[in-house]
């Protein structure tokens, strides 16, 4: 069963048919998302879609965490400019760029764009508000009131200790505006009495006000691990998952759990912890001047390839999508892979991915050509070559308008991938004089060669690639000459390389003419 629709079940015999189910997520914007923080919102946004294609009624929220304070600052940004607002929540924090109300309604709204163009559309909000008009005064106060369960509940689920004084309330300063610079104590039922400490953090200074507060209406904000649980019950959350390192044993969901029950008296939501999305590498930022954030990564591919990254593996399995590898053929080959299986299956769990990566549900056209994504990419470094004859000759016969609109799109993903962050062993150019490297073959590759260039110069027109494959096959069995040398020989001789595209069809796509001088002047 498909992973998604293994939730959906449990979810609802956990709540039933009838309980209208609220699925919540947040993330802080601090700054450019990371794309590790979408697969949060694909796999609560997945969930979602399952429970609402079952007929169970359900809403999905979206958090945009604002009222977080900052507490470092993106290198991406002028440090001068960004460091008298350190300990600052973000709401109140300028925007890097004009038009915009904050720095973190800038980030958020980006990141957004993001979850949206990938079809996932929940109800947005900002965690500000809810601080802001009220609603989570009920909350703080029942948290100040217990503040002696919380600090025994830090102390016995997680180890941590909290002085007999400390409150869980982190007050912002009405002097400086600062959140991570104070400290409140002597709850005396409507305000607490605050320090704003010049040397707390190492980061940014307090001012050195103190006085008395009222934590309500948006002058304070929760701890984390007390703000989660106060959150789900303030919210009705019934379902929130997050990373598997939240929900190790002692660790923040284990802590919010208890709290939830003991303090708030609400049931922790529905749990679906999940491993994580990486990105592979160093290099992408460093030699490509390029980032991991949501925006980047997103742009690299189609909407239905990147949901098929987020949601192709089971929760619990880790995924790693490297742009400088060959992450994202392999992608392409498994869509083309789960199109065909779609064609003769709609009930099996590779059906149901292929249903889910499409938003929706606009799958394409059965009978749609989807051409090599690494076959594209080749031919878009090509020049000489025109893709849509190249591709017809692939297929067998013309294209529709729907294999034009499919093909066009690869192309366009393909030559961004090439040119941005395409590992070398798929970055090619065709050699218009005899490469220098091939000018020190071997005789036994020389010969080989003068017998693929009979083969070619006597058939009728140029051979397709399968030919040629079969005509090599035979050649390093007739000549006895290893695999790896032929075909080195090949590459050498029309890209410079010792590797490249499969040889059979590489050679099938060049001019004929071209091809047999080339193979003439090597081999001689």
């Amino acid at each position: 069963m498909f992973w998604a629709d293994r939730l959906a079940e449990e979810i609802v015999a956990h709540f039933g048919k009838n309980a209208p189910i609220l699925i919540r997520d947040e993330k802080t914007v601090s700054g450019r998302v990371h794309v590790g923080s979408m697969r949060g919102a694909a796999i609560h946004g997945t969930i979602y879609e399952a429970l609402t294609e079952a007929g169970i009624p359900a809403t999905f929220k979206w958090e945009h965490n604002d009222f977080d304070p900052m507490d470092d600052i993106p290198v991406y940004l002028d440090r001068a400019t960004y460091e008298p607002y350190l300990g600052k929540p973000l709401k109140y924090i300028p925007s890097p760029e004009p038009g915009f109300a904050s720095y973190a309604e800038y980030f958020a709204l980006e990141f957004q764009r993001v979850i949206e163009d990938a079809g996932w559309h929940p109800e947005f909000y900002w965690g500000s508000e809810v601080y802001e008009d009220g609603r989570m005064d009920g909350v703080i106060r029942e948290a100040l009131d217990h503040a002696a369960d919380i600090r025994r509940i830090y102390k016995e689920v997680s180890g941590s200790v909290r002085k007999d004084t400390w409150l869980p309330i982190n007050v912002i300063c009405p002097t400086c505006g600062k959140v991570t610079t104070t400290d409140s104590t002597d709850w005396d039922g409507e305000t607490v009495l605050v320090n704003c400490y010049p040397t707390k953090v190492e980061y940014t200074k307090g001012c050195g006000f103190q006085g008395r507060v009222s934590p309500f209406g948006g002058n304070a904000k929760l701890p984390w691990k007390v703000e989660w649980p106060a959150k789900w019950k303030v919210m009705g959350v019934m379902v929130e998952g997050a990373g598997k390192d939240h929900s190790t044993r002692g660790g923040s969901r284990d802590v919010a759990a208890h709290i939830a029950k003991e303090v708030f008296n609400y049931e922790a939501p529905f749990d679906t912890p999940y491993e994580f999305f990486l990105v592979g590498g160093r290099k992408m930022s460093s030699s490509k001047g390029r980032g991991s954030s949501a925006a980047d990564i997103s742009g690299l591919v189609p909407t239905k390839i990147f949901r098929l990254a987020l949601i192709g593996k089971d929760i619990n399995q880790q995924v790693n999508f490297d742009p400088e590898g060959d992450t994202i053929p392999v992608l392409y080959d498994l869509y083309d892979k789960l199109a065909v299986g779609y064609k003769t299956t709609k009930d099996d769990d590779y059906a149901r991915l292929f249903e889910f990566i499409h938003p929706d549900r606009k799958l394409p056209p059965e009978d749609v050509f989807m051409p090599r994504f690494s076959q594209i990419a080749f031919l878009t470094q090509m020049p000489h070559l025109n893709i849509e004859k190249e591709a017809e000759r692939l297929k067998g016969g013309p294209l529709t308008d729907d294999d034009m609109i499919e093909l066009a799109q690869r192309a366009e993903y393909a030559q961004y991938w090439i040119q941005q962050c395409a590992p070398e062993k798929f970055v090619f150019t065709l050699q218009q004089t005899m490469p220098e490297a091939a000018q020190g073959l071997s005789h036994a590759q020389k010969n080989a060669l003068k017998v693929l260039y009979n083969f070619i110069e006597t058939a009728d027109g140029m051979p397709s690639g399968e030919e040629i494959q079969q005509k090599l096959h035979s050649i390093k069995e007739e000549m006895e000459i290893q695999p790896s040398e032929l075909f080195q020989a090949l590459y050498l001789a029309f890209l410079g390389k010792t590797y490249g595209p499969k040889v059979g069809w590489f050679l099938s796509v060049l001019d004929k003419n071209f091809v047999l001088n080339r193979l003439q002047e090597v081999s001689n």
